[in-house]
């Protein structure tokens, strides 16, 4: 099958050399057996190429298993992630009443897709290291080896020659993985592919909705294809959807795509968040996320607080003793100490609180490492709850010291 008719099978839309490159060398290496590690940012489309590499394969008409098996490692508490893949034997835990087969035993005879392969912790890639060297699992509670005939397709959207370099990942496993490799540019990289997908999801979202589909002038469209598209392909269905659903104009003007559009004007790959006027021009910075979510903590203890005072003077009446709410001064105020539950003391402390006793690093450290408990030592749930990204995350560790 040639590079069009993929193109049209698969709905990918783009002239791109670099695209087609991608294409061409994923259609030649479909037949074979080889591993391959697709790498690129989030939203490229790498879990499409898994399909056309399974779907024009030898192993597309596998009959046992289930084909092609898609796992998202970044999703999979680490905790469960070895019984997740190699399934394991009844009584092998708590609660394991029965045995369970893992993925890559579903997927036997067909195709394994490991996205985000790059979260797999150390000791899961030692495992995953010995399936594709020798073909077997072990499942969990198990002490016999049992045979898998399946072929790994890796994807990953961070820099994994650095995690290699930073000792996070196995320079075994990396090479065992990388037989063959396939890049997918960025969406900032094939601007004049914008214009021909901005155009198909409008009239995408006009079908579906029975709609007049939207139309960029030139300055708009000029406009979208100098906008970094950090969430790449994905950003922009999502935002073409959004402008054709939401405004009743069809031609859309820069002033009404000024709307849809915001970013971090930095180094940073990351999209922004924007409220208000803010000190850089509009842009919060990860450090203010940070202070945010601090105050909301100390928001939540007060109402926390008054609530608890109204439900015992609600209490007091009703057994007919005189009422007594006990005054306090909001949080805010010097003189108070927030009042936090257990659950809470270990992400707001009156010692974080307090902005003359501890500096601005030390209540970002603090507020780091309590998301890290929480989240396990999982740094991507961490960077979500602390609204920054594991990018950001991994550089923050580093420069605290803050050891996993």
């Amino acid at each position: 099958m040639d590079i069009k008719n993929i193109k049209l099978r698969y709905d990918i839309i783009g002239n791109d050399p670099r695209l087609d490159l991608a294409l061409n060398k994923a259609i030649q290496v479909a037949p074979t057996n080889l591993s391959i590690l697709i790498t690129g940012e989030s939203g490229v489309g790498k879990d499409v190429f898994s399909r056309i590499i399974h779907e024009n394969s030898l192993r597309k008409h596998v009959r046992q298993g289930r084909g092609l098996i898609s796992v998202n490692c970044g999703a999979i508490p680490e905790g469960t992630i070895e019984s997740e893949l190699f399934g394991h034997v009844k009584g092998a835990f708590t609660g394991a009443d029965r045995s369970r087969k893992g993925y890559f035993e579903e997927a036997d005879g067909g195709t394994i897709f490991l996205d985000e392969i790059g979260e797999l912790p150390l000791a899961m890639q030692v495992k995953l290291l010995r399936v594709l060297e020798n073909g077997e699992i072990i499942p969990v509670g198990s002490s016999t080896a049992q045979k898998v005939d399946v072929r790994v397709v890796a994807a990953t959207n961070v820099d994994i020659v650095e995690a290699v370099r930073n000792g996070r990942f196995r320079e075994d496993l990396y090479y065992r993985l990388n037989q063959i490799s396939i890049y997918l540019p960025p969406l900032r990289e094939r601007k004049d592919d914008i214009p021909l997908l901005f155009r198909k999801f409008s009239s995408d979202v006009a079908e579906k909705y029975r709609m007049p589909p939207i139309v960029l002038t030139d300055d708009a469209k000029r406009m979208m294809m100098e906008y970094p598209w950090y969430g790449n392909v994905r950003e922009l269905k999502n935002i073409t959807e959004q402008i054709a659903v939401v405004e009743t104009e069809r031609t859309i003007t820069p002033a009404i795509l000024q709307n849809y559009l915001s970013f971090v004007p930095t180094g940073e790959r990351m999209p922004a968040v924007v409220t208000g006027a803010s000190a850089q021009g509009g842009q919060i910075t990860d450090r203010e996320l940070l202070l945010k979510a601090l105050s909301m903590g100390q928001m939540i203890n007060e109402m926390r607080k008054e609530i608890n005072d109204l439900r015992n003077a609600v209490t007091q009446m009703a057994q007919g003793m005189p009422m007594q709410v006990e005054q306090h001064q909001p949080s805010y105020l010097p003189t108070t100490t927030p009042m936090a539950t257990a659950e809470e003391e270990d992400f707001i402390t009156p010692e974080i609180v307090d902005d003359e006793a501890v500096s601005l690093e030390d209540r970002e450290k603090h507020a780091i490492v309590k998301a890290l408990e929480r989240a396990g030592g999982n740094r991507k749930q961490a960077a979500a709850e602390l609204h920054i990204s594991e990018r950001t995350l991994y550089r923050k560790l580093k420069g605290y010291n803050i050891e996993q």
